[in-house]
């Protein structure tokens, strides 16, 4: 099948990859292979690829993978990955521009060194631009649509588009910016301060962050998106899920609105055990909590759907010992 597929791309100046276990491009490490993964040399090579490309080839494009769950039966089509060729970051004044490839915490870390203030929260969000622009990303008090001027890309047929966040219906962790629309760069909003003044508040949300989020382990960051007027992981607690484990993942102890790949999990353990805890939050009153994550791809053969819990299921093991409240914590894409 890759390569009757690969027979039906068109050329180009970037790199194919074939049958690319997704698993090596994911915070969760797990994931089934993609077709095709094509990283393009540049904006124009992604247009020209897109133009190109017979309409009937699904493509997904992945930053990151930090906020990301690739199904064991991986990806059909052609996955688009930006960070190996397209992480520009530059500034005209006070207007910062930079590529969708480009990290949030490296586009923070530039906008401090050029004395350019209002960026700083970026640095606690593990994603791309692009999965920021998409999804809205946010934490510490700013999200992406505090500070987007326009977002630039394409859509599926290789058109330029561009869009304010007015434009693209920004609002909590959700645009509705055309699912085909991929983006290649944006230009954000900042104003002159003073750099130790900037650093400081970076020190201070990765020194927080550090504190409420589990770290050296494998995690997709934020699980759930905080419902109206409560936090996320304050309902998940509330159910009785911190700690509970499901084959090779866990509702991290520290903060339980973080799952984390133990060591062996596959995306069907990860993605059964976020949908358990959706069914017991629900199921005692809570709200029926939205995925923040992203969740592509289809599942392996033989494996029951996840979103449906039933008897043949792999019911959830004990929870751990209840550990204290964290609050904070980032929402963020890939």
């Amino acid at each position: 099948m890759t390569a009757s597929l690969l027979d039906r791309l068109p050329e180009v100046r970037g790199d194919y990859g074939e049958a690319v276990p997704m698993a090596r491009h994911t915070w969760f490490g797990v994931g089934g292979p993609a077709d095709v993964i094509f990283s393009p040399a540049d904006a124009a090579d992604l247009g020209a690829f897109l133009a190109a490309c017979p309409a009937d080839i699904p493509v997904l494009p992945v930053g990151a993978g930090s906020n990301l769950l690739v199904r064991d039966g991986g990806i059909a089509g052609v996955v688009i990955r930006l960070g190996e060729h397209m992480k520009s970051i530059s500034h005209d004044g006070d207007i910062v521009t930079a590529s969708a490839g480009a990290t949030d915490a490296d586009v923070a870390r530039y906008a401090a060194r050029n004395g350019l203030a209002g960026l700083e929260f970026l640095i606690g969000i593990p994603g791309t631009v692009g999965g920021g622009l998409r999804m809205n990303a946010g934490a510490y008090g700013g999200e992406f649509k505090d500070i987007t001027i326009r977002a630039h890309g394409f859509d599926r047929s290789g058109t330029p588009v561009t869009a304010t966040p007015e434009q693209m219906g920004m609002a909590y962790r959700h645009t509705d910016a055309p699912a085909d629309w991929v983006f290649t760069h944006a230009e954000f909003s900042a104003t002159a301060g003073d750099t130790d003044t900037i650093k400081a508040r970076m020190k201070e949300i990765v020194g927080s962050r550090g504190d409420a989020q589990p770290r050296g382990v494998r995690t997709g960051g934020s699980t759930f998106a905080n419902p109206q007027d409560g936090k996320a992981w304050q309902e998940i607690d509330s159910a009785g899920c911190r700690g509970m484990v499901i084959g090779g993942a866990q509702v991290s102890e520290k903060h339980c609105n973080f799952l984390i790949n133990t060591g062996g999990a596959s995306a069907h353990d990860i993605e059964l055990l976020g949908e358990t805890v959706r069914q017991r939050v629900s199921s005692g009153g809570g709200p029926r909590l939205r995925w923040e994550i992203r969740r592509v791809g289809h599942l392996a053969e033989g494996q029951p759907d996840p979103q449906q819990p039933g008897p043949q299921q792999p019911g959830p093991q004990q929870p751990g010992p209840q550990q204290s409240s964290q609050t904070g914590g980032a929402s963020h894409d890939g």
